[in-house]
């Protein structure tokens, strides 16, 4: 059985990026383990949970309800309830990463964590599968290689939260969440992962993002794989990324 580790700050994760992965994860058999900064149990944006104060937009914007269900028995699952601490994460006891996101300030923690881009960096360096969604992929674009003074994924294609999709949901809800949707006002997702690629042609963006995919409708997702690394950009592409993730896993090992 291959293990797979799942940090997660505090609190403010992406409730659908973490319960649907982890989910069909769980389904096909792999094990996983959590880990948050003081070991104790996370808790996701409870905003994108319950879709409180979204107004007419709550529908479009919170989570839908197979992401729901997965959250809620993810979150009584043993692995949940009894996280690592980031300081005790080993790399050398997981076969791969999995980094959900989320876009509540409570996420910096994990954004901003030297620890986890030094894990990030490790599971590069050892070739072992990485799958970042949404702003995770910030996270992994801050994992600076010592040996090279560059992102991990400075010469990765890669995919993330897009500008039209981060700065529409701003604007959107600006008059009653103010900056809820931008995690880093004046920096964008998009254009900071922009920023350490050797080359901004490396950033996909893929088809327009219109509708949310699921376990009928896979051809709803994007995702963008490259070697050992996996990306994709919001909630609606998870249930692609999470099979794709899968096939990485059970490919056989070199």
């Amino acid at each position: 059985m291959k293990k797979i580790l799942c940090p997660l700050p505090s609190y403010g994760f992406d409730p659908t990026e973490a319960a649907i992965p982890w989910w069909l994860l769980t389904q096909a058999g792999f094990d996983i383990t959590f880990a948050t900064p003081k070991g104790q149990k996370a808790a996701c944006d409870i905003r994108m949970l319950k879709g409180h104060n979204l107004g007419v937009l709550r529908f479009v914007l919170q989570a839908k309800k197979d992401a729901i269900e997965a959250y809620t028995v993810m979150q009584n699952s043993e692995s949940f309830c009894n996280p690592l601490t980031y300081d005790e994460i080993d790399t050398k006891q997981y076969d791969a990463i999995l980094l959900p996101g989320g876009h509540d300030k409570g996420i910096k923690q994990y954004l901003e964590s030297k620890v986890l881009q030094s894990v990030i960096v490790d599971f590069f360096n050892n070739n072992k599968p990485v799958a970042a969604i949404c702003h995770a992929v910030v996270l992994v674009a801050r994992s600076i290689d010592k040996k090279t003074d560059q992102s991990v994924i400075h010469n990765y294609q890669t995919t993330a939260l897009l500008n039209s999709q981060e700065l529409l949901a701003y604007n959107l809800t600006r008059l009653w969440l103010k900056d809820y949707y931008l995690t880093y006002p004046g920096l964008t997702v998009e254009d900071e992962v922009k920023s350490v690629l050797s080359n901004k042609e490396q950033f996909l963006q893929g088809p327009a993002p219109m509708f949310r995919d699921n376990a009928k409708k896979l051809k709803r997702g994007f995702f963008v794989k490259d070697r050992n690394y996996l990306s994709a950009r919001w909630p609606g592409d998870v249930y692609n990324f999470s099979i794709e993730f899968i096939k990485m896993l059970q490919e056989p090992t070199v």
